[in-house]
């Protein structure tokens, strides 16, 4: 097909409309049946959690891509290990201070006797994730186990909350060449429904790199120019021989979770947690740092009542991936020192 065709079909009404629409509103994971999402966002300084409930179970496992990831849990989400099904999957901002925020996730769970049978009790299962946003606001306030269960209290099917909340609230992004040229990041879903299964995505977007438009291949937010006006394009400016700033590793990271309802192994779940890292790679460029711990779940609710193809679900999950990164961006609100995307779009 000559460019001149292909432009002309990029420019059909239908199209163009398709694309702002999935941009605007790209749908909910909670759209995938099975699963509910909770926020807890703390109102004293940028931070929080938000759980993803598979309350009646979920075959679950995950693929840590990051250098300097922060996790609980996700040896036993491995396919040759015995547990195979998750009743929640926590994502949290705090560092690893966060990761308390899971034995709140797991007090709610027991007190409704939902977990792993072991016969004196039921164990919830409950593999969690966490990014750095201690610099951002007060250190000393990070999400705790309170704050974990306040999520599951306030989870539901309906569509949650995006941008600034949850695991989203502290997030930032594009800060290669510094924080003072940093923007804010947030938390962001999609999903999509194809042949009867649904497969969705969530994501708390706190990356050291630029955010990437899929359809455009160009930045859409990350690092600034000098003066905060206008986006450096971190790509470029490295080729061009410009040198990034010197980060504490650990310092960023993205972590989401892909689930859907078709029925799953747990080597399924693995190979399309693996292949929802493509959505990523496409939305975010550089990703897999040494300063990032990028983290993705995959979990099958099984609701469907039926198998899917792991080569297509895989590749869902990609897509849906890179739509719920971008749109963390397009719902994130800016904080002092930390523009929006639509601030820098406006000159705010």
């Amino acid at each position: 097909m000559e460019d001149a065709e292909l432009d002309s079909l990029k420019s059909q009404p239908e199209i163009a409309q398709a694309r702002a629409r999935w941009q605007i509103d790209a749908g909910s994971i909670t759209e995938v049946r099975g699963i509910k999402v909770g926020h807890f966002t703390d109102s004293r300084r940028p931070t929080g959690c938000t759980v993803i409930l598979t309350e009646d179970g979920a075959v679950g496992s995950v693929d840590v891509r990051g250098s300097a990831p922060g996790t609980r849990e996700t040896d036993l989400l491995q396919p040759s290990n015995l547990v195979e099904q998750v009743h929640a999957v926590l994502l949290s901002g705090g560092s690893v201070f966060g990761l308390d925020a899971a034995s709140g996730v797991v007090r709610y769970l027991a007190e409704r006797k939902i977990g792993f049978d072991v016969g004196v009790a039921r164990v919830p299962i409950v593999p969690a994730a966490i990014l750095f946003d201690l610099g951002v606001g007060d250190a000393q306030i990070r999400p705790d186990a309170r704050a974990g269960y306040w999520a599951c209290a306030a989870a539901g099917a309906n569509r949650p909350a995006e941008g600034n909340v949850g695991a989203g609230a502290g997030a930032t992004i594009g800060k290669l060449f510094g924080t003072d040229r940093a923007m804010k990041g947030g938390l962001g879903m999609a999903s999509i429904q194809v042949a009867g299964l649904t497969v969705g995505a969530i994501v708390a977007v706190n990356a050291v790199g630029d955010i990437i438009d899929p359809d455009t291949s160009r930045p859409i937010a990350g690092a600034r120019t000098d003066d905060g006006k206008r986006l450096l394009d971190t790509r470029r400016a490295i080729v061009e021989g410009k040198l990034p700033a010197k980060l504490l590793a650990g310092t960023n990271t993205t972590i989401g979770l892909v689930a859907t309802d078709a029925v799953l192994t747990k080597a399924h779940a693995q190979k399309i947690a693996q292949m929802a890292h493509d959505g990523l790679a496409r939305s975010i460029n550089p990703v897999h740092t040494m300063n990032d711990g990028d983290t993705i779940f995959a979990v099958g609710t099984g609701k469907a009542d039926r198998p899917g193809n792991a080569n297509l679900l895989g590749i869902l999950a990609a897509e849906v991936m890179a739509r719920a990164v971008v749109r963390a961006i397009r719902a994130a609100k800016g904080i002092e020192g930390y523009p929006s995307e639509t601030d820098l779009a406006h000159g705010t």
